[in-house]
């Protein structure tokens, strides 16, 4: 619920005129290993599937502003653990904004850092 209330917030904040967008076909997300400590960065192309851990990641889609590829990403995921079809995380991620729609799970995080283009 509460969760809800901050995307509703977070809409309700944005500017009043939309931005142009532009979808890539990549992305680098980070991941963290909160048992070990250690994070990666992890490449992901539109459609494939990686393993991170016990988890598998496929992602739909990288969006950022037309014209500004290195600017604020967001990035459709669908995150499920290997071996199961019930997904953990289905939906946007946000890469200046991780805690808005993240990932919860007991040991890895995962959050968008930005689209790739080439």
């Amino acid at each position: 619920m509460m969760r809800k209330i901050l995307i509703c917030l977070a809409l309700l904040a944005a500017p009043v005129q939309a931005q142009q967008v532009t979808s890539a076909n990549a992305a680098v997300l980070r991941a963290l290993d909160k048992v070990s400590g250690t994070s990666k960065d992890v490449e992901i192309t539109r459609g494939q599937t990686v393993r991170v851990g016990s988890l598998e990641v496929q992602m739909t889609d990288c969006r950022f502003p037309a014209g500004n590829p290195a600017g604020d990403a967001f990035a459709e995921l669908e995150i499920k653990e290997a071996g199961s079809e019930t997904k953990i995380f289905s939906g946007w991620m946000i890469a200046s904004a991780p805690a808005l729609s993240a990932l919860e799970h007991a040991r890895y995080d995962i959050w968008v850092i930005r689209c790739t283009t080439s």
